[in-house]
């Protein structure tokens, strides 16, 4: 016997319901890293950042920011030659990202552990910046990295 038209409507509206609340989720989860990514920036010399990544717009349409069509998810970060100083916080939860570029800026500090649960970047480039300290053992998990920039850091050592 088929199903009633009515259960299979509310059945097609639950899940399309559960699956926008699943992106809306996971968008707001980005935003989050990405704001607290802005709060670690201690100088922003063109107003990239202070200027353009608000709550009042979506993460999508952000400096720097590119989203998947498909899971509207952040996929490229790119803040390379952007005069930006600050440390690089806990940017784990960015769990789609594929290519990640800050090359020419002025980070510091250490890379974060976090960085080894961006398990699908591809792209990772970190030069021409002040990291110190020994890159983490988690960054053997980027597994998918086809290109990696570490050049004109302060790193040291062997992996810990």
């Amino acid at each position: 016997m088929a199903a009633p038209t009515s259960f299979l409507i509310m059945l097609y509206f639950v899940c399309g319901f559960s699956i926008a609340l699943a992106a809306t989720l996971n968008i707001t989860t980005d935003q989050s890293a990405l704001l607290a990514l802005k709060a670690h920036i201690s100088f922003d010399s063109q107003n990239h950042l202070t200027k353009n990544w608000s709550t009042n717009t979506s993460v999508c349409n952000w400096v720097g920011v590119i989203c998947g069509s498909r899971h509207y998810r952040v996929r490229v970060l790119n803040l390379s030659f952007m005069g930006l100083v600050g440390e690089l916080p806990k940017i784990g939860n960015l769990t789609m990202l594929t290519e990640l570029y800050l090359e020419d800026n002025n980070f510091e500090g250490r890379l974060p552990l976090e960085i080894g649960n961006l398990t699908l970047l591809t792209m990772l480039y970190l030069g021409y910046n002040n990291f110190e300290g020994r890159l983490p053992a988690k960054i053997g998990n980027l597994t998918m990295l086809l290109e990696l920039d570490l050049t004109y850091n302060n790193f040291q050592g062997m992996l810990i």
